[in-house]
This record gives structure tokens, sequence and C-alpha cells, in this order.
């Protein structure tokens, strides 16, 4: 996740605080290896900061996973917003969100675009675990997002709603698993137009 730096020399430039470096670290490694094969020794040699400074800001390796995904689902977050910022018709709008992932796939990843980092942390979790949740609703919020801008392009027609969301949804998905397993944008640019082919026959 690349983080702004203020200008300055590097003998009065301030340092971020650790919990910054250490959710940064993890946040490439955790994308770039997985979770499981991601150990504590490595993000805090990563991170450049002491194994103390890990346990002094999360309690728990758990526990930086948690903000990791959390980071992840705001990331996107403010991608979306900022295509919502140039999309006023409805059809717009729920492209925003196809935009969105795909501002997100064309991130400079240190080792290459690997698909959705919240599935491919949730793929490793146990059934139950509270990260499996979370990216749960991350996927969840993205459908009512899609929801919400579908009923503008249906005003009369509520009840069809909740189904285009879900296919538009599933669509972005599979996309997203395809691009993945490919390294590249293209399997969501293709979903971006068979979205705009759905949208234009409704």
């Amino acid at each position: 996740m690349p983080v702004a730096r203020t200008a300055g020399t590097a003998s009065t430039q301030a340092r971020p605080p650790a919990r910054e470096l250490l959710l940064e670290a993890a946040a490439r490694l955790f994308y770039a290896n997985g979770v499981a094969a991601t150990g504590i020794d490595t993000i805090t040699a990563e991170a450049g900061v002491a194994r103390k400074s890990l346990y002094n800001n999360f309690s728990s390796k758990a526990e930086l996973v948690a903000a990791y995904l959390e980071a992840r689902h705001e990331e996107w977050l403010g991608l979306y917003r900022k295509r919502l910022e140039t999309a006023s018709a409805p059809r717009d709008k729920v492209l925003a969100v196809f935009d969105a992932y795909l501002d997100h796939a064309n991130f400079a990843y240190q080792h290459g675009f690997r698909g959705c980092g919240l599935l491919n942390a949730a793929a490793e979790l146990p059934a139950g675990d509270p990260g499996r949740a979370a990216v749960r609703r991350h996927k969840e919020e993205v459908q009512e997002l899609l929801a919400e801008h579908v009923a503008g392009l249906l005003p009369a027609q509520e009840e069809r709603t909740p189904q285009i969301a879900a296919h538009l949804a599933f669509l972005l998905e599979g996309a997203m698993a395809r691009a993945g397993l490919e390294g590249n944008d293209a399997p969501v640019q293709e979903a971006k137009t068979i979205a705009g082919h759905l949208l234009d026959a409704l």
C-alpha cells in the first residue's frame, strides 16, 4: 500500500511510526507470499523495527492480519470514492465499482499481481475465523454498492435490483479470480465490458 512521505532531508525527515511500518511491511509480504508463510520475524525485518515493536502495536499475528484486511478494505473504498467523483449517471456509478477493482489490480505490486488480496487471505484462514468474516463483509458491501446504483437505473422495478446486483458481483469476483491467475487486469476489463452490455439491456 503506497504511503505519502513529506519532503525533507534524511536527517530531518521524521520516521513513520512503528505501527505504520509494520502494517506496510505485512501488506507487502502477506500479498506476495501469503499469510501463513509470512512469519513475525520476516515482517519485523522488512519493517526495520524490533520484534518488541510488533507486540507493542498488535497483540498477536491474528490482530495484525485483521488490521491488514481492514486496511485493504479502506484502500479499495478510497479508490471507489475517487472513481465515483467523475461518475454522474447510475450506469457510470456501477462501472465505477469495476474501475476501482481495475485500479487495485494495477498497483505496482512488488512481486506482481496475484488477484484480490482479501480473497487470497480468506482462502488461507480456517472456517469461522474472524478474518473470513471481515472479507465477507467487504464483498457484501461491494454488492450493496452495486445494488444502490442499479436501483437508480430501475426506479420502478426495485424487485429486480438484488438479482442484477448479485449477477454483477459474481461477474466481478469471477473476473478477479481469473485476473489473479493470469497476472493482469484483462479479465476485469472484459467483465466491465460485459457489465456495460448487461446494463444497456435493462
